[in-house]
């Protein structure tokens, strides 16, 4: 099975069903419920139907509550989980269970409550910091800040820019009819006065010090000395320390419910989904519509499900039309299914088209194998891929194609490697050379080409495979042609270029240069003007077809010795750091070096066969017959992150 078929569902149903049908849809998990814009934009169907309530909103609270909860516990207690610590399982009804997912809520709650008052104190201590350090530059003020003076002295408090000349500043004072100055403490912008003038002389004074650019001190509506305020404030910071210690002691001691809170989150999720697909329902009062789109292969388990209520429902096929809003699922063996991965990065393909994976499946692990080629790096990557699914039990999206394909590819680069003679480059023999004495060259392991020694035969190779690469694609898009009814454009398109790629063979094979040319030559004349009108037309078209597809069948053609350089390069880089250990001559500098050269070497091309295989793939491959834009079949089902579903 590739893209598999989909039907259209309209259904109608009591609304005091509406809810324990969606869960016996979310159960079977092959019902996408489509938005309701084409009836509510239709004026015969928005007159009777409206769009169904639901608690959305609410669930993505909740989801909110659990996610910061968690990051609170992450924050304050953090929990050291193994590489591949194991998910926990249970029942899908205790996975829906509403007390526990309540129960995950109050706790979510508590735990939000001392991170709220956290928070507060935090916000608390800023304040008070402020103002301790608004005081810091006063400390040698003695007098009271409620005292502003006495009955015939004014006390004035206040700044002067760092760069004022007292000495200018007293003298000004002098003049206006005398001021006591005295400098409290200065830093690199401000000094602090402390000004003592008399009540008649105070206008006088002020008009002086404005002239310094003097600034009344900030002080608010304190009493007692600066040094008495400062004690009071380091005081109330002692109290909010304590106080929050006590929060964030609450918090730890609720450290244990880390996986109570991830599993809420999954419980959660679910009603979102479910929530979600009311919100695209239509009501009329007492009865509830749902259009949307089911899978086929589980038509049969639905419609066991839909028999339990009192519903009327049609499935019918959908219109070739239709065919850009028919949402789109894969499936395919346990081989071709990881290839998802690079489908879905790429883009889905439209429903009613190839499903390329079983095509590209063969070739993309090929190729990954024949840039790799090492059999110490297969084997790495095959052990990674083992360790990975047996322990961690990767369930995303993303992570349960990438890591089996992973696999695949090792067991593609271990071949590889032993027919090339590779393992972690020439590692065994430059070892056994430091340890024997002799030349490495005699512990060379057997290998049935070398790819420093046999470049050629590497570079001819690689065209070879792509060539076969593309004749496949070819063939696919005459068979695409050809069934849509396009026969005479699929003979004349790839079918002429087919030929010729065979008459060009042959030529090599046999020594029949002219006649091949000449056959070539009239079977371009007579193919390539197909579809354009009046002789004008049929001339451009022949010459515009040549150049294009000539330049376009050469330079795809061309891109495949990429695969030969990945295998040279690797190979090179290799055997460069395996050579650098053994000029130490030491056994153990040897492995240290070459270990630490591979594992760059290894993880240079992990990537990078990855990037240029996408390539190949992407863009010699697809461009042939692929049909993208596909949207993604996203039915109401039991989607987890955390824990595992035991289906029963």
């Amino acid at each position: 099975m590739a893209i598999v078929k989909m039907k259209r569902l309209r259904l109608i149903a009591l609304k005091k069903d509406r809810d324990a049908l969606l869960d016996r849809m979310q159960h079977a998990g092959c019902v996408e419920v489509r938005e309701p814009e084409e009836y509510l934009n239709d004026e015969s169907y928005a007159a009777l139907l409206h769009r169904e309530n639901s608690g959305v909103a609410e669930a993505r609270s909740s989801l909110t509550e659990l996610q910061h909860a968690l990051d609170v516990l992450q924050q304050y207690a953090p929990q050291k989980g193994g590489l591949f610590a194991p998910r926990a399982s249970m029942g899908e009804q205790e996975l829906l269970s509403e007390a526990s997912r309540k129960a995950a809520l109050d706790k979510a709650a508590k735990i939000n409550g001392y991170a709220r008052a956290i928070g507060q104190l935090n916000a608390r201590e800023t304040r008070v910091r402020a103002d301790r350090l608004a005081l810091q530059p006063w400390t040698a003020c003695d007098i009271p800040l409620e005292n502003k003076g006495t009955k015939f002295v004014d006390v004035l408090l206040g700044t002067v820019p760092g760069t004022a000349d007292l000495n200018s500043l007293e003298g000004a004072l002098d003049s206006a009819g005398g001021a006591e100055v005295k400098l409290l403490s200065e830093d690199r912008e401000l000094k602090y006065l402390e000004v003592l003038v008399h009540k008649d002389c105070r206008q006088e004074a002020l008009d002086a010090l404005r002239g310094f650019g003097f600034a009344f001190a900030q002080l608010k509506d304190l009493s007692g000395t600066v040094s008495d305020n400062i004690r009071s404030l380091d005081q109330e910071l002692r109290e909010i320390e304590s106080q929050r210690n006590s929060q964030i002691s609450a918090v730890q001691s609720m450290g244990g419910v880390k996986n109570e809170l991830k599993t809420g989150l999954d419980r959660i999720n679910q009603v979102l989904a479910s929530e979600s697909a009311k919100e695209r329902l239509l009501t009329g009062g007492s009865i509830v519509f749902l259009d949307g789109w089911a899978s086929v292969p589980e038509i049969p388990a639905l419609e066991s499900e839909l028999a339990k209520f009192d519903c009327a429902y049609e499935l019918t096929e959908p219109e070739e039309s239709e065919y850009s809003e028919v949402p789109v699922e894969l499936r395919s063996g346990k081989l071709v299914r990881t290839l998802n991965m690079v489908t879905d990065m790429y883009s889905l393909p439209a429903y009613g088209s190839v499903d390329p994976n079983p095509l590209m499946a063969p070739f993309f692990i090929f190729f990954y194998g024949f840039m790799m080629a090492d059999m110490g790096y297969g084997i790495l990557m095959m052990l990674a891929s083992w360790i990975i699914m047996k322990k961690a039990k990767p369930n995303g999206p993303t992570m349960r194609h990438m890591i089996p394909l992973l696999g695949l590819c090792g067991i593609s680069t271990f071949i590889m490697g032993a027919l090339t003679g590779g393992f972690f480059g020439d590692f065994i023999p430059q070892l056994m050379g430091i340890i024997t004495g002799n030349d490495p060259q005699i512990y060379s392991l057997p290998s049935l080409f070398d790819p420093l020694n046999d470049a050629l035969s590497v570079l001819v190779g690689s065209l070879a495979i792509g060539l076969v690469q593309i004749f496949t694609g070819m063939i696919v898009s005459m068979h695409k042609q050809i069934k849509r009814g396009e026969t005479m454009a699929a003979l004349c398109n790839e079918g002429a270029w087919f030929a010729v790629f065979i008459l060009a063979g042959v030529a090599a094979v046999t020594g029949m240069v002219k006649p091949c040319v000449i056959a070539i030559l009239v079977l371009l004349v007579l193919t390539q003007g197909y579809g354009k009108e009046g002789i004008v037309g049929k001339i451009m078209g022949i010459f515009g077809s040549l150049y294009n597809n000539i330049t376009g069948y050469f330079s795809d053609i061309m891109s495949y010795s990429r695969l030969m350089a990945l295998m040279l390069a690797g190979a090179v880089v290799a055997q460069v750091f395996n050579q650098l250990g053994a000029i130490t001559g030491n056994v153990i500098l040897f492995v240290i070096i070459a270990a630490v050269g591979n594992a760059l070497n290894f993880a240079l091309n992990l990537l990078g066969c990855f990037v240029h295989d996408m390539r190949l793939q992407c863009l010699e491959f697809f461009g042939r017959f692929y049909e993208d834009g596909g949207k993604p079949f996203r039915p109401l089902n039991i989607n987890t992150q955390y824990v595992d579903i035991v289906k029963k």
